[in-house]
This record gives C-alpha cells, structure tokens and sequence, in this order.
C-alpha cells in the first residue's frame, strides 16, 4: 500500500512525468512503502507521504540539469569526455533510499544506544 499518489510525485518534479515514468513512479511508490514499513510502519501518515513522495522523485530525477539528485560532488569536461559525480553516502542515482532528514521525519536514526544478546544470561 503507498502512502502518496503518482500526482503527489509530479506536483514535486520539474517535468511531466511520460506514460512509462509514471507506470515505474507508482511501482516505485510499493517499494517506498516497504522500506518506510521496515523502519517505522508507527510514523504519521503526513511524514510517511512527504518520505515517500521524496525518495521516489529522487530515484527518478528531474533531468534538467544532468546532474543525478543526491549528487554532493561533480565535475564535467568537454572535449576529453570526462564526467563524474560523487553520490552522498545514502545511495546512489534511482535507487530508494532514505536520507537523514527522512528518518528523522519517519523518527529513527542518530539514537545512541546499545543492546547485548548476553544481558538475559547474566540475569540468570
């Protein structure tokens, strides 16, 4: 079940999404729920659609600008046909992810703590 609509996806892009993008956004929708499921399935409804609605127009870029999203670095040349870019440690172009500010939304990550599979022996 997703949490956002193809619709909610275009309002966000800079492009109109062609028949097959919008085919493959919604498909991309399911696996966005999956993966927001699996870290918190307890989050609000609001941050589970913006979560959503942002992994999915990242996996599937705008294209005006030649540069994949969640690029932190890159660089082009022109004759020599060089170009590289360096991706942010979440991922990778077209692939779902969540960033930092996600989970923050979602309420995970940056929690210090620690857990022992030995704890319940010691008890005994």
């Amino acid at each position: 079940m997703a949490y956002a609509e193809v619709s909610d996806v275009q309002a966000r892009m800079t492009r109109v999404l062609s028949s097959d993008e919008a085919t493959v956004c919604e498909a991309l929708l399911d696996d966005a729920a999956t993966i927001i499921d699996a870290y918190n399935d307890n989050a609000s409804s609001d941050a589970k659609m913006l979560v959503s609605v942002k992994m999915v127009s990242r996996a599937i870029g705008d294209g005006s600008s030649g540069v994949p999203m969640g690029a932190t670095q890159g660089s082009m040349s022109a004759l020599g046909y060089t170009q590289s870019w360096t991706m942010g440690s979440n991922g990778s172009t077209g692939e779902l992810y969540l960033s930092k500010l996600e989970k923050k939304l979602l309420g995970i990550g940056d929690k210090i703590g620690s857990r022992s599979p030995l704890e319940g022996m010691s008890e005994a």
